[in-house]
């Protein structure tokens, strides 16, 4: 019974702890008399709205040590995607799973998930492995690829 509820608690926990950090370390609205007479000279362009498209599955990975799993860590990702992709996502989503797995496979087995495997630098590299490896599937679809959960189960 403990091995079910674990990695549901840490799951939970996860993602109560990251919305939690989320509000709580968000920018501050910008003040619009602070911005002095600079702000009618700099044109913003509005980025298009972004679509967000959730994996239907769970990615699962084992991690190796010498030919044995020692743990599994399982992720949910989403794409941010251009508006009205979503069909296009789903269509390709046997090669996107394919070739996301390859770069998880590989992160794994270089030692990505071992130790503090959320440090921000080792998180940023993964995450920029799986946005490449999505833009070469749909390069004028993929914006970016989202880590909605992790946990690594430990054997």
């Amino acid at each position: 019974m403990l091995r079910i509820a674990l990695p549901i608690l840490l799951a939970v926990i996860g993602v109560a702890g990251g919305a939690a950090a989320g509000l709580f370390l968000r920018p501050a609205a910008p003040d619009p008399a602070a911005e002095g007479e600079a702000a009618p000279d700099v044109a913003e362009t509005p980025e298009e709205p972004a679509e967000y498209v959730r994996m239907t599955n769970q990615f699962i990975v084992p991690v190796l040590k010498d030919g044995q799993v020692v743990s599994i860590v399982v992720l949910s990702l989403g794409l941010e995607v251009e508006p009205g992709s979503e069909n296009t996502v789903y269509s390709h989503e046997p090669k996107l799973r394919d070739v996301l797995l390859q770069v998880l496979f590989s992160h794994a087995n270089n030692g990505g998930f071992e130790g503090e495997f959320t440090d921000a630098a080792n998180m940023m590299v993964v995450r920029t492995a799986l946005r490449e490896a999505a833009e070469s599937v749909l390069p004028e679809v993929v914006r970016d690829v989202l880590i909605n959960d992790i946990t690594r189960q430990d054997g």
